[in-house]
């Protein structure tokens, strides 16, 4: 990229500040900074004026590396950024409502002039349509989950605690991969009707179903991927469950396409888990973006109105959780094409 020229992203969002009349905008969050210039840094910030000036500040530590990453994008030392606030400044600047209360607080406290306007979905609705480059490095890392998965099965054995299980894939991910992209969640029997069960010492006597909630981190980026184990001594009401869930899976994955709102891709999976008597038991949303971050946008759930568009990665994850008895939930990622959708996970449900 030559010097000067900016990302389609940063250019994406100089309109945003041109539309909503701001003068400049500040971005602190780690993974929004990254999503804008490619630069993975923990302590950094970027100002974003609405005549396509942009500047990126950091401490010395990470100095080299924004110049090696990013050698088109303007650095300075973050002990500068003390001088661009300040209480004469009579200008509308946009931030991100994720900040903490203290950093906002402090931006305001400099600039008791400026009126600060947020930001965030709009960053966030930038960063839902992936590139190709981040659609590549999902691709691999939604592989890289399923060959996970494959090998930690066949290390499965009866006895093994559900933590014992969460470690197995653990390890597999740090070996093969970057390790975790959240925590993994292994349920044993009634313990799944826990949507986020906390892997503990229940023991997996082989007769019982397991439901597996895994992702890995590759290249920085986010794979997200359910599946269970469902043993021949399943009961008829867990396989009339499933069954469900399934469907109700495939369904959505079927009307995923460009055009269709969230809110109606919800209701498919919604409607079809109603009619089998299941609706009550489907707490939760239908899935969410996947990319640097686990969770981002869009969010695939009731009243949510975006359209999906081609190049955003989601996840379609229905389920049904009956408390004390059992849960299922079958969790694919899929990414938006002209025509409809491509099935990221592979792994056999």
């Amino acid at each position: 990229m030559k010097n000067n020229t900016l990302t389609p992203r940063l250019q994406e969002f100089v309109k945003v500040l041109k539309k909503k009349r701001l003068d400049a905008a500040i971005v602190r969050d780690q993974a929004n900074v990254r999503a804008l210039t490619g630069i993975d840094c923990d302590n950094a910030l970027l100002w974003v004026s609405r005549d396509g000036t942009v500047v990126f500040y950091t401490d010395f530590r990470y100095i080299p590396m924004a110049h090696r990453v990013a050698p088109w994008l303007k650095t300075k030392d973050l002990k500068q950024f003390k001088g661009v606030l300040n209480a004469k400044l009579d200008i509308r600047i946009g931030y991100e409502s994720n900040l903490t209360v203290a950093r906002f607080e402090a931006m305001k406290k400099a600039a008791k002039k400026a009126k600060f306007v947020d930001v965030l979905a709009d960053i966030h609705a930038i960063r839902s349509v992936k590139t190709d480059e981040e659609i590549e490095r999902l691709k691999a890392a939604a592989a890289l989950n399923d060959e996970i998965w494959a090998k930690a099965q066949k290390e499965f054995k009866v006895g093994m605690t559900e933590r014992q299980m969460a470690r197995i894939i653990k390890h597999l991910m740090i070996e093969l991969g970057e390790g975790e992209a959240f925590e993994t969640i292994v349920c044993v029997g009634p313990n799944a009707a826990e949507c986020h069960h906390v892997p503990d010492d229940t023991v997996w006597d082989g007769k019982e179903p397991v439901l597996v909630d895994m992702g890995v981190r590759l290249n920085g980026y986010c794979s997200d991927m359910t599946r269970n184990i469902v043993p021949k001594s399943a009961t008829k009401r867990y396989r009339e469950v499933y069954q469900a869930v399934l469907d109700a899976n495939l369904a959505a994955i079927a009307a995923a396409k460009p055009g269709i709102t969230a809110e109606a891709l919800d209701k498919v999976a919604r409607d079809l888990l109603t009619k089998r008597k299941l609706g009550k038991e489907f707490g939760h949303s239908l899935g969410h973006g996947v990319g640097i971050e686990i969770h981002e946008a869009p969010a695939i759930a009731k009243k949510q109105k975006t359209k999906m568009k081609v190049g955003m990665v989601h996840s379609i994850e229905p389920g049904a959780y009956l408390e004390n008895e059992l849960g299922v939930r079958i969790e694919d990622l899929v990414l938006i094409t002209p025509t409809g959708c491509e099935l990221l996970s592979h792994s056999e449900k």
